[in-house]
């Protein structure tokens, strides 16, 4: 699986990589260095990251469904329940 990053979004990471390495690590790294490990983290932890997103949202939905059921449920042949009864 490939993960795709949209228009604009790796120099983003990238920098974002580069800021974080620098301030928590005392470490400088470059471009091509910070693309490595964004290419790496994408390729080993972004699956993980993606997979958990999809269990999730499948739980969501089937929570929702489930809910479906009693939240439009009318009831029926109530016409003559009640005061119509004679």
């Amino acid at each position: 699986m490939s993960i795709k990053l949209l228009d604009g979004k790796e120099k983003k990471i990238i920098e974002s990589i580069k800021l974080y390495l620098e301030e928590n690590m005392d470490l400088k790294i470059g471009d091509l260095k910070a693309g490595l490990l964004l290419d790496y983290i994408l390729k080993e932890i972004g699956p993980i990251v993606y997979n958990q997103a999809l269990e999730d949202a499948q739980k969501y939905m089937m929570e929702k469904l489930n809910e479906l059921d009693s939240s439009l449920y009318k009831p029926e042949f109530i016409y003559w329940q009640g005061d119509k009864k004679k």
